[in-house]
């Protein structure tokens, strides 16, 4: 049945008549035919590649990797790609607009949130859908706290984290009883419970009018108001979420968190306290999303209930899924993705969701495992 629903004939026909009410049948037709040659010519080549193992291809392939693993001075040139990049990124704000800058700063955001969720989902294997809860209550933490009792960002930040932090373990003492699909219906159901108090609760949050004349953060008595300062202090946030969930996840909590994911009886045959690391890895995600809400509450100086809705959840998760589940580059690639993206493709809005949902399915088909995942990673049932 897969292959049948993975051949180049249909996977062409399917997005030709997505692409029919757009453009009509002439452009469906071309569309059509255009995309089954192409996928026909790469299922070929791929098969071509695949039809012996000792291909002169193949060994010219594996003999390269074992000289890159031996050769110091290909590592220093993975080092000085690595410094480029980074020179790249840090220069970014001097050649570039105020509206591409906004939107850079949105997706060092949306890293961070994504690299939160893929603590809970690729890490530790448990389908989270109301992640942006989290995100919610970080930015109403800030914004409550710093319009109703005067106190500045730094303040704001330590307390607002730990409350967030306190409502993931709050939230996985009961929700982790469940598994598979019913854990994911209890966390989408607590992400619309926080909305819907959020825009119900007038006198405290201002329901859908929301909270505005948040202050923007202070350095040295600096305020960080424009978005190149604000730039870089994202970018400060996101190195410093890569550098802690790398190490957290090369330790032996993450290398538990795997455990669990790939068979939770087989980790608690072996002595794991499956129940205590999962409630690490929830409370963990919840600390990164709420970072990443008091950050976004000081960029946009208001917070609104539109903001945190369900489909933003949905939006993170694919972040994860399209970068590959558990792989830190991976999430940070989709997160960038799908956050430029869609801005890329701003003149032709009636297309932006149907190139997101045509990528997203041809990522399921040929690669599941995500741009930059490992194999092996799935949720568990």
């Amino acid at each position: 049945m897969s292959r049948f629903t993975a051949s180049p004939f249909f996977i062409a026909l399917w997005l030709a008549l997505l692409f029919l009410p757009f453009k009509g049948f002439k452009a469906a037709g071309i569309l059509f035919i255009a995309l089954f040659a192409a996928v026909s010519l790469l299922k070929v080549f791929k098969n071509y590649l695949n039809r012996d193992s000792d291909h002169y291809f193949i060994n010219i392939l594996r003999i390269a990797v074992k000289i890159y693993g031996r050769c110091p001075y290909l590592k220093l040139r993975s080092i000085a790609l690595t410094l480029l990049i980074s020179g790249l990124v840090m220069a970014l704000p001097f050649y570039w607009d105020d509206y591409k800058i906004d939107i850079a700063v949105l997706a060092g955001i949306y890293i961070i949130l994504a690299l939160g969720l893929n603590i809970v989902v690729g890490f530790t294997g448990l389908l989270n859908l109301g992640f942006v809860a989290f995100y919610a209550i970080g930015a109403y933490s800030y914004a409550l706290l710093n319009t109703k009792l005067g106190l500045g960002f730094w303040a704001s930040l330590p307390l607002s984290v730990m409350l967030v932090t306190l409502s993931g373990f709050i939230l996985a003492i009961p929700a982790l009883r469940l598994r598979g699909d019913y854990l994911a219906i209890v966390t989408l159901g607590f992400g619309e419970i926080v909305r819907l108090v959020l825009n119900n609760w007038d006198s405290f949050t201002k329901g859908p009018n929301g909270i505005g004349g948040i202050e923007p953060p202070h350095i040295f008595g600096m305020q960080i108001s424009s978005l190149g300062h604000f730039y870089y202090f994202v970018i400060i946030f996101v190195l410093l979420a890569v550098f802690i969930i790398r190490r957290v996840a090369a330790s032996r909590i993450g290398r538990a968190w795997i455990a669990i994911r790939e068979d939770e009886i087989a980790s608690s045959s072996i002595g794991i306290n499956t129940t205590a690391y999962k409630l690490y890895s929830f409370a963990f995600a919840a600390f990164w999303a709420g970072l990443a809400g008091v950050l976004f509450a000081a960029k946009m100086q208001f917070v609104s209930p539109e903001s945190f809705t369900f489909m933003e959840s949905v939006l993170i998760l694919c972040m994860v899924i399209l970068g590959g589940l558990g792989s830190i580059p991976g999430v940070i690639l989709g997160a960038i993705i799908l956050v430029m993206l869609p801005e890329m493709l701003r003149e032709v809005q009636l297309y932006r969701m149907l190139a997101l949902g045509s990528g997203l399915v041809m990522l399921m088909i040929f690669r599941p495992q995500g741009l930059l995942g490992g194999k092996g990673v799935s949720f568990r049932s």
